[in-house]
């Protein structure tokens, strides 16, 4: 039997995304909490801060910390009349530079927030703009995209499975929805999309005012169906594991041994497939048991499907057709000559795990100053071929498996010399990669193959070298694959990540297959107006504005136009669009700094943007290419709460003299006697302040009378385990301490409103040694720049 969820028209990716929801709720003590990322609350300082701007660049400097607010419900102007907002009617106000009561300013934002949570649990889709700009106009000086973030196959509670196929428009092909006008007397109903009138079928005979089918609930927004007769039966899911043998003796350990585990929790019923390559790729026969038997193809040239189906002999004994296209077994292939390759798990487990066991390094000599011979391209070529002529239309993954850069045929990074380095983004601005753009164009050819084929390429790229995930990036992306960067595949985040994928338990990451998404819109999207005793509500645009979507979809909409356009500067792009934002939405005197105010829809959206600008997606120096497309991949496909945590991690502190709490992602959260969890998505990093950090190493979390201490030790590593097992891929843990080498973790992500050049530090923090600004310096210029007009 097989799904069909009824969905506001969107494409499926075809893995399936995994997300959690937490709705807004009180701690005992300190500030409101959003689930287990925290709202970075408000700096309770403020003061003269030194202007290291250009005075007419039109750009914000960098920093990351709020300026203090203050709730004001009836802001009045100079003169003691009421403000109205530009462009707007009268609403609550954020007002700088008065600081108020931070508990009534977190009830005010969490409380517009709630709404958008719960619609998000309902139907799994967050926009910026839930209210829609009435005209084109309003739309473009509205700054931020009229758009939506859907996860599709979103985990709702108590969704309501309908055992029927669904009713089209015959029209459209739009489905009966909560939204169709019904005329129950003469069994009618019309279609919302494009209002053509349909009948009901006879099955359908029964319904009434009181008698509604399912998908009429006004609550099922969201509904599955389940239609076993339309479609038949499933077909079983298909993994063709692409394995890498060019690495050292260890490296090959560790990955025949996380193989092994994830050979175990394969379905019973799924297609297994196995190729390794290094200098040469090689197909394993895995229906033939009586010993190890494969075929090798060179690496250096691509392999087409007329190849793949000659030399592997699926046709032995019969004559090939010489004509049409050859794909599974309704094409000519015989069932047996396809199981000598992709076979149940249950069957071949004992020569699947005969294969790994018995897998090598690549036998190939390799000189001390030349890389390894590695043709990852041709390997690529030779499963998606494969697939292609096996399985086509049915779900199948290519999983790879890959230790270094390829450096043989197609696809290649770099050549075999060790004197050449490996691209950097340097490389790629000058235009001074010369195999970059013929790798991407090779791997693009991939993707159009794999999404014709209804096929998925995953990547695991395991290696303190790059191994060309930004050239592959596109081949992962355009088919909804998975990608997991990690140093080593004996690391945990590369073990942990591989087995969470194939586990059966609740934390399985729920993989989907050939998943199609339709998006069925109305010809007039805007309402222009209507006559009669009725009266428009006026709802004001900025009372619709998710802030949290609209920096994930910032986020996504400034990595593409890093890749896309020439010559893009990202950090002035976000500043002007701040600035224009702040400039139609915000409440101020022209020409007057001291009398912006923003309302609570949008306070938090200028910390967005700061942290954003700061973040590995725009700042990529001292990340490798790899790097950033593996970041840029994540944000692309992960929820609007996972992408916010990516732009602007959360920071909790632990102390003897309260429960964790939210902490100002600033410099002043460090203290010697706390210790900080800090959650960048990627990095969960555990950092000890220095007194902590001697009790520690004096053991006095074992001796008797230091229970309290011990448990202080304890908690930040339970909640960092929590966040690590929900999370996929598994993020890195950095536990550190105060002045050690890999405090830089957390300093890099912290707000520099204490560096070298300025104040004296708090007592027990910490300096920061940067030329960035602080958010106070960055907010003081969006203000004067905002109020200009």
């Amino acid at each position: 039997m097989t799904s069909a969820r009824r969905i506001p028209a969107v494409n499926i990716p075809s893995n399936r995304a995994r997300t959690s929801l937490s709705l807004p709720r009180r701690p005992a003590t300190g500030p409101l909490t959003l689930g287990r990322r925290h709202v970075t609350p408000p700096s309770l300082q403020s003061g003269p801060s030194k202007d290291l701007a250009s005075q007419d660049s039109g750009l914000l400097p960098i920093a990351s910390r709020a300026l203090p607010l203050r709730l004001d419900a009836s802001p009045l102007d100079s003169g003691g009349r009421r403000r109205r907002r530009k462009g707007g009617t009268e609403s609550a106000d954020i007002v700088w530079p008065t600081c108020g009561s931070l508990v009534e300013f977190y009830e005010a934002v969490i409380l517009k927030m709630t709404e958008f949570l719960e619609l998000e649990a309902q139907d799994g889709v967050r926009m910026p703009w839930n209210v829609i700009p009435g005209t084109k106009q309003e739309a473009t000086s509205s700054v931020i995209p009229v758009s939506a973030i859907y996860t599709p196959l979103k985990s709702i509670p108590e969704i309501p499975v309908l055992p029927y196929a669904p009713l089209r428009c015959r029209m459209c092909r739009s489905i009966l929805n909560p939204f169709s006008i019904v005329d129950y007397v003469a069994k009618i109903w019309v279609c919302p999309f494009c209002f053509q009138r349909n009948q009901f079928p006879q099955h359908y005979s029964s319904i009434s005012e009181n008698n509604l089918p399912a998908e009429l609930f006004p609550q099922y927004t969201t509904v599955e169906y389940l239609s076993s007769a339309e479609t038949g039966p499933a077909a079983p899911p298909v993994f063709i594991f692409v394995v890498d043998t060019c690495m050292i003796e260890e490296e090959i350990g560790y990955l025949k041994s996380a193989l092994a585990q994830a050979v175990e929790l394969l379905p019973d019923n799924s297609l297994v497939g196995f190729i390794t390559f290094g200098t040469y790729v090689q197909v394993h026969e895995l229906g033939f048991g009586l010993l190890p038997k494969s075929y090798v193809f060179k690496g250096t040239k691509e392999v087409t499907k007329e190849q793949i189906l000659e030399q592997m002999c699926f046709f032995a004994g019969k004559k090939m057709p010489t004509t049409g296209v050859i794909a599974g077994t309704r094409d000519g292939l015989s069932s047996e000559s396809i199981s000598r390759f992709l076979l149940p798990a249950s069957e071949c487990e004992f020569v699947l795990n005969s294969v790994i066991e018995e897998m090598q390094k690549d036998p190939w000599p390799v000189p001390a100053d030349q890389r390894a011979s590695r043709c990852t391209g041709a390997a690529l070529s030779v499963a998606a071929n494969l697939l292609g002529v096996c399985v086509p239309g049915s779900g199948a993954r290519i999983m790879a498996f890959i230790g270094g850069p390829s450096t043989e045929g197609p696809g290649s990074i770099v050549s075999k010399s060790l004197s050449e380095p490996i691209r950097s983004h340097k490389d790629l601005d000058k235009d001074s990669a010369p195999l970059y753009d013929k790798a991407v164009k090779f791997y693009d050819q991939i993707a159009k193959q794999l999404v014709h084929q209804g096929h998925v390429l995953d990547v695991f790229a395991c290696a303190v070298d790059q191994v060309g995930v930004a050239e592959m990036k596109i081949a992962i992306e355009k088919t909804g694959g998975i990608v997991v960067l990690a140093e080593s595949f004996g690391h945990s985040v590369f073990k942990d990540s591989l087995l969470r994928i194939f586990q059966s338990a609740d934390d399985s990451l729920g993989l989907s297959f050939n998943g199609i998404l339709e998006i069925n819109c109305s010809k007039d999207v805007k309402i222009q107006g209507i006559i009669g005793p009725c009266t428009s509500l006026e709802k004001e645009l900025i009372a619709g504005f998710d802030q949290e979507a609209a920096a994930a979809v910032m986020a996504r909409l400034v990595s593409f136009k890093m890749e896309s356009e020439d010559d893009f500067d990202p950090v002035r792009w976000l500043d002007r669009s701040l600035i224009r934002v702040c400039s139609k939405f915000g409440e101020y005197q022209k020409e007057t700094p001291s009398s912006f105010s923003l309302s609570p829809r949008l306070s938090i959206f200028p910390q967005f943007m700061f942290n954003l600008r700061r973040s590995q997606f725009v700042q990529v120096f001292n990340n490798s290419p790899d790097e950033t497309a593996y970041f840029r991949m994540m944000l692309d496909r992960e929820n609007v709460a996972n992408a916010v945590v990516m732009i602007q991690p959360s920071l909790i502190s632990y102390s003897f003299q309260s429960g964790p709490e939210p902490a100002l992602l600033d410099a002043t959260a460090i203290a010697s006697d706390k210790i900080l969890l800090l959650d960048s998505y990627f990095t969960v990093v555990i950092f000890h302040g220095l007194t902590i950090a001697q009790w520690r190493n004096a053991r006095y979390q074992d001796q008797e009378g230091h229970e309290a201490f011990a448990q202080l030790l304890k908690a930040p590593h339970e909640e960092a385990n929590a966040i690590i097992k929900e999370r996929f891929p598994v993020p890195r843990l950095v536990v550190c301490d105060q002045y050690g080498s890999q405090a830089r973790f957390l300093l890099a992500k912290l707000n520099p409103s204490v560096s070298y050049n300025s104040g004296n530090p708090s007592p027990g923090g910490d300096v920061i040694f940067t030329d960035d600004v602080s958010f106070e310096v960055f907010m003081d210029h969006l203000q004067r720049l905002a109020v200009q007009g």
